[in-house]
């Protein structure tokens, strides 16, 4: 049977697994476009409003299922928008495939209109840039891009399309399936050897990442540290990745990392961090170990070779998938059970809040998320200071998830959300936006119309970027520049998208206003007064300028 570049293509995604592809339409793949039109309720095409917003979508959906997100983008503008969820998938390690309309091969070379070196530019951002030029090599490139975004560290992969190529016919064949390919499993004499430097330990901590977890791996490693009495710490927004309700479950190691987290990471005598690629955020900086060597013993577990021994140098490192060696390890003890339970213990207290200086007071919202959402919720956020609160005040069981970005990058909340209703259109999903981050992609309440995905949007509208006007105020104290905002009426802005909205502008009034949204068929947005001088949790505005007004007098 002969058949075009773009249903060839489309058939082997198909067979591959792949159900969705979220993407912005151009000519330069219609030929993948007219095979999507025959592929409807097996690979469906979700219809975004800018390429930004599909590639934080597929990066997204990687994160939350594991198999490789997939997005369709047009060239020259087109991928240059979607560079920004092409950098947080690679951040993230989440699974992507990023499919890229080209100028036709007779064309390249030229400047040709939009066209650009995909594996100059995605050379470093993404696993792996292809370009295809042969039709008949699409099942090829393909089948090895899907374990490339899977396997080792998982990550995005760039796929250029030249035009001609896509419309040239060809007898290949497309795939039949994915490639079956085993987790690979810990060397026995590793794991005895990282068994007995954690049973010689005094101060023990394990450190995981990743988001290509399984429930078994999940439930594996949480019985071994229940059953060792180890406290476990999450690398920077992979808290869902361990049962935050568990005994020895002790915080997460990101932005704005807490006191005893860094105590824990500091003090800690031998550390097992299993998955993670040990990223700035998670070690405060790269000041919590000493580059190259660090003063803590450690035992660096990671699919991938490249990642042991990239920033530190471990005393063992274990070339292995962090479920195959869930799986291998068996309970140690020693006697480090008050360290645990100081552990658990500051990790709680750091729930005890006092009053917000703000008409909506977060602390109190996040309580009540934390009684009345159900237990396989997904929360989703972009970036700014209003990320203290999905990522620091709420607890993540067994099926809850959170979808944020390792890259910080705004406007990956409201996408995310909608990628994740479209995975489950049965589960909950609350996206906290600050009203600087939702305004990065707020239109993607339209795909999310179109889609019937409508997620809870929750609006921290405070009138400021507000992580840059808290570094603002304690460099250069009450001299406020380019940090204010004048918004429009958000709620008058989602009713025109078809949500439920509403403003809420007490904090009492919050709890029915939520158990509006969730009743609502059509998603809801919930525009919530939040004062600027709560822009911590913990220390006003006001008192930021104060203390960093005073630290200038000083000098």
């Amino acid at each position: 049977m002969m058949r075009n570049g773009g249903r060839l293509l489309v058939e082997s995604l198909a067979a591959l697994g792949a159900t969705k592809a979220f993407g912005v339409p151009g000519e330069s793949y219609l030929a993948v476009l007219d095979a999507l039109h025959d592929t409807g309720g097996r690979l469906d095409f979700v219809l975004c409003r800018n390429e930004g917003g599909a590639a934080f979508m597929a990066a997204a959906w990687g994160k939350l299922t594991g198999s490789p997100g997939i997005c369709m983008v047009t060239r020259g503008p087109g991928v240059t928008n979607a560079s920004i969820g092409i950098h947080t998938a690679m951040q993230d390690s989440a699974p992507m495939l990023c499919f890229v309309g080209q100028v036709g091969t007779d064309m390249k070379g030229r400047e040709a209109f939009q066209e650009i070196d995909y594996r100059a530019v995605f050379g470093t951002m993404a696993k792996w840039a292809v370009e295809i030029d042969r039709v008949e090599r699409i099942p090829e490139i393909l089948a090895r891009a899907w374990v490339t975004a899977t396997t080792g560290r998982p990550g995005p992969v760039v796929i250029a399309l030249p035009e001609d190529m896509l419309t040239a016919l060809t007898a290949a064949a497309p795939l039949a399936g994915p490639a079956r390919i085993a987790e690979a499993a810990p060397a026995p004499a590793a794991v005895e050897e990282a068994l007995a430097l954690l049973a010689g330990a005094s101060r023990p901590l394990i450190l995981i990442g990743g988001c290509n977890w399984t429930g078994q791996g999940r439930t594996d490693l949480q019985t071994f540290a229940e059953a060792s009495d180890i406290p476990v710490i999450a690398a920077f927004r992979y808290q869902d990745q361990f049962d935050n309700h568990s005994p020895v479950y002790a915080g997460e190691a990101g932005v704005g990392m807490p006191a005893n987290v860094k105590r824990l990471v500091r003090e800690a005598d031998v550390i097992l961090a299993i998955n993670t690629r040990f990223g700035e955020m998670t070690t405060d900086g790269y000041t919590l170990l000493s580059v190259p060597v660090p003063s803590q013993t450690l035992i660096h577990v990671h699919g991938s070779d490249r990642e042991i021994g990239k920033v530190y140098q471990p005393a063992l490192g274990v070339p292995a998938g962090p479920n195959a060696f869930a799986a291998a390890l068996r309970p140690v003890r020693g006697g480090w059970s008050d360290w645990r339970k100081q552990a658990r213990a500051e990790w709680e207290a750091g729930f005890e809040l006092g009053p917000q200086p703000s008409p909506v007071d977060m602390g109190l919202v996040t309580a009540h998320l934390r009684e009345v959402l159900p237990e396989d919720a997904i929360l989703t956020n972009g970036a700014g200071n209003f990320t203290v609160w999905p990522n620091k005040f709420f607890k993540f069981g067994p099926k809850a998830r959170l979808l944020a970005p390792q890259s910080g990058a705004m406007g990956y909340g409201l996408p995310a959300a909608v990628a994740a209703k479209v995975a489950h259109p049965e589960r909950t999903v609350v996206c906290f936006a600050g009203d600087g981050d939702f305004q990065m992609n707020c239109q993607e309440l339209g795909t999310a119309m179109q889609a019937g995905a409508q997620p809870i949007v929750l609006i921290l509208n405070n009138g400021i970027y507000g992580t840059i006007r808290a570094h603002q105020e304690r460099t250069y104290p009450a001299r406020v520049s380019g940090t204010s905002l004048e918004n429009p009426d958000f709620t008058m802005l989602a009713r025109a998208y078809g949500y439920h909205a509403e403003r809420v502008e007490r904090t009492e009034d919050f709890p029915a206003a939520f158990a509006r949204a969730l009743a609502s068929r059509t998603g809801a947005v919930l525009d919530l007064d939040i004062s600027p001088e709560a822009l911590t949790p913990r220390q006003t505005l006001s008192q930021m300028r104060a203390a960093a007004l005073a630290a200038k007098d000083r000098k």
